[in-house]
C-alpha cells in the first residue's frame, strides 16, 4: 500500500507513461518515492546522469622505468569499475513501498461482548488449555503439536517458502559456472602450428561470472515478495497449530462430556428401574394397574435407548483424538478416556482487547504479509519497463594436455556488460503491472475482510459463551425444581394421594431436565474452546 487515505488505492507506477530515449538520465538518482506515487518521470531529468558523471582526478604516478605490458587496459578497467560503482550508488527500487493498512479505530478497543462476569479484560492466555489444569490434556496437546499430520504439511509448506526466499536472495550474488571439455580431432594443414601433430587432443577449461546490477530494484522487490510469502506461510502454520490445539481440546472435552452424560443417563435409568419395581409391586398388591406399569416401563426404555447413542458419540471423540495426536485408535492412551466429568474453568477467562487480538491472530498476520508480498510484486513487474543490466566475465585456457591448461598455456578472458531491454513494445509488461496492482487490491480487500471476520468470530464466541452460562443457570434451577417435584410426587404416590399420570409426568420432567443440564455442560465446554480459538492463544 502506498497511500493511507480513505480509499487506500494503490497507484500504478508509470501507468500510461512513455520512456524516453535518454533512459539513464531519467533513472539515475530518481527516488523511489516519486515513482511510488505514480509521478511521471518523462521530462524530469536527474541531476547526475551517466553522461555527466565526473571522476575525481587521480594523483599522477611516477613513470616506471619499463612500459606496462598492457598499456591503457588498466585505466579502462578502472573506468568500467568506477562507472559500475556509480550505477550501484544511484540504483533505486521502483514500485510502491509497503505501508500497513489502517484498521478501524474501534477495532482496537474492548470487546462489546466482554461484559460478563465470566470474562475479564486481562491479556489473553497463551497456553490457554492449561487453565483446565488437566495433565492428560497437556500431554495430548504436546503429542498433537509434535505428530499431527496437518501440522507436518504446514511445516513443509513453510520450508518450501523459506527455500524460495533463499533462492530470491541468491539473485543478489554473482552467478558462476565452470566448464571443461576434451576433444580429439584433426586440424587442417593450414591451421596446424609448425612442428605440432595434425591429430591431437584439445582440452578446454573456463570460468564464467555474471552479476545483475539491480539498478531498478527488480531483485530487491523480488526478495521483499519472497519474504512476505515466507512470513505468510509461517502465519499459516501457526493457524494450523491453533486449529489443531483447539480441535484436540474439543475432542478431549467431548469424550469427557460424553462420559458425564453417560453417567447421568445411567443414573436416570437406575432411578426408573426402582420406580418400575415399585409400580410392579403395587400392581401385584392391587394398588396399581397394568397400564401404570407399562407407562413407567416405556419411560425407562426410552431413557435406556439414549445410552448407545451417547456411547457412540464418546467413542467417536476418542477416535478423533487419536487422529489429531497422530496415532491409530488402538494406540490412544487409556488415560485419554478416563475422565468422567466435563472440562471446567473456575476463573474468568482473560480476553484482552481488539488491538492485541489483531496482532495475535495468525490469519490476520498471513493476510498482512500476503498484501506486502503482492505490493512488492508491483515493483518486480515495473522493473521490467527498464533495461536489465548484467556484468559478465570469463576466463579460460585451451591446450593439448592438462599441463598446458594449468601450466601457463594460452589464456583468454572477456569482460563486459550486457543490456537486455524489451523496448519499444512494452504492452505485455504494462499488462503485468496492471495485473500485479489488481492482485494487491484483492489482497487489501482480503485483509480487510479477515480483520472483520476475526472481530466477528471473537464477539460471537464471547456472546455465545456468556449466553450459554445464563442458560445453564436457568436449566440448573429447573432441574432442582423438577427434583423437588419428583421427590414429593413419589411420596404422595406411595400413599396413594396422586394418580399414576401425575407421578409419571414428574418422573419424566426430572429425567429430561437432568439430561438437558448434562448436555448444556458439554455445550459450555465447547463454547469455551470457541472463545480460545477466536482469541488465538499460543501453543507453546
Amino acid at each position: 500500500m502506498q497511500s493511507s487515505d480513505s480509499s487506500r488505492t494503490l497507484p500504478l507506477p508509470f501507468e500510461g507513461e512513455r520512456v524516453t530515449a535518454a533512459w539513464h538520465a531519467d533513472v539515475v538518482g530518481a527516488p523511489s518515492e516519486g515513482w511510488e506515487r505514480g509521478r511521471k518521470h518523462s521530462g524530469q531529468r536527474a541531476s547526475a546522469p551517466l553522461s555527466q558523471l565526473r571522476l575525481s582526478p587521480r594523483p599522477a604516478r611516477a613513470k616506471s622505468a619499463q612500459p606496462s605490458p598492457l598499456p591503457g587496459r588498466g585505466r579502462k578497467l578502472r573506468l568500467v569499475l568506477t562507472a559500475v560503482s556509480a550505477l550501484s550508488l544511484a540504483a533505486c527500487a521502483v514500485g510502491p513501498n509497503y505501508v500497513a493498512p489502517i484498521t478501524p479505530p474501534t477495532a482496537a478497543g474492548q470487546f462489546v461482548s466482554a461484559n460478563s462476569p465470566a470474562l475479564s479484560n486481562d491479556p489473553a492466555a497463551s497456553t490457554w488449555w492449561r487453565l483446565y489444569q488437566d495433565p492428560v490434556l497437556d500431554g495430548l496437546i504436546a503429542d498433537a503439536l509434535k505428530s499431527n499430520t496437518d501440522i507436518r504439511v504446514a511445516v513443509a509448506n513453510l520450508e518450501r517458502a523459506r527455500a524460495s526466499l533463499r533462492g530470491a536472495r541468491s539473485n543478489r550474488l554473482p552467478s558462476t559456472g565452470l566448464n571443461a571439455g576434451a576433444t580429439y580431432g584433426r586440424l587442417p594443414e593450414s591451421q596446424r602450428a609448425p612442428g605440432s601433430p595434425r591429430e591431437d587432443w584439445s582440452i578446454d577449461t573456463g570460468l564464467s561470472v555474471s552479476y545483475e546490477v539491480d539498478l531498478f530494484g527488480r531483485v530487491k522487490r523480488g526478495i521483499e515478495a519472497a519474504r512476505g510469502d515466507e512470513a505468510a506461510a509461517a502465519a499459516d502454520a501457526d493457524a494450523v497449530r491453533l486449529a489443531v490445539v483447539a480441535d484436540t481440546t474439543r475432542a478431549y472435552a467431548d469424550a469427557a462430556s460424553g462420559a458425564a452424560r453417560l453417567k447421568v443417563a445411567s443414573q436416570i435409568v437406575d432411578l426408573l428401574d426402582k420406580s418400575l419395581l415399585l409400580t410392579q409391586r403395587r400392581h401385584e398388591a392391587g394398588l396399581a394397574t397394568q397400564l401404570d406399569v407399562s407407562r413407567i416401563a416405556t419411560l425407562r426404555q426410552q431413557r435406556a435407548a439414549d445410552i448407545p447413542a451417547l456411547e457412540a458419540d464418546r467413542q467417536a471423540a476418542l477416535f478423533r483424538l487419536a487422529t489429531l495426536t497422530g496415532r491409530p485408535p488402538a494406540d490412544l492412551p487409556t488415560a485419554a478416556g478416563e475422565r468422567a466429568v466435563g472440562l471446567e474453568i473456575t476463573q474468568p477467562i482473560p480476553v484482552g482487547d481488539g488491538a492485541a487480538l489483531l496482532k495475535r491472530r495468525p490469519d490476520v498476520l498471513a493476510a498482512d504479509r500476503r498484501l506486502a508480498a503482492d505490493t512488492a510484486r508491483i515493483g518486480v513487474a515495473t522493473a521490467d519497463l527498464y533495461p536489465r543490466i548484467s556484468l559478465g566475465g570469463s576466463i579460460g585456457s585451451t591446450g593439448p594436455n592438462i599441463g598446458d591448461v594449468f601450466g601457463g598455456g594460452p589464456l583468454r578472458w572477456l569482460l563486459g556488460p550486457l543490456i537486455n531491454w524489451a523496448f519499444p513494445n512494452q504492452e505485455g509488461t504494462r499488462a503485468k503491472i496492471a495485473a500485479a496492482k489488481a492482485d494487491t487490491q484483492a489482497s487489501l480487500a482480503t485483509f480487510d475482510g479477515t480483520v472483520l471476520r476475526a472481530l466477528e468470530e471473537t464477539e460471537t464466541a464471547l456472546n455465545s459463551y456468556a449466553r450459554a452460562l445464563d442458560r445453564r443457570t436457568a436449566l440448573k434451577a429447573a432441574r432442582d425444581e423438577a427434583l423437588k417435584a419428583a421427590t414429593i410426587t413419589r411420596a404422595q404416590q406411595r400413599e396413594g394421594a396422586v394418580d399414576s399420570l401425575a407421578w409419571l409426568d414428574a418422573e419424566r420432567t426430572y429425567a429430561e431436565t437432568e439430561a438437558t443440564l448434562a448436555e448444556q455442560d458439554a455445550r459450555i465446554a465447547d463454547a469455551q474452546i470457541d472463545v480460545f480459538r477466536a482469541l488465538a492463544g499460543g501453543w507453546s
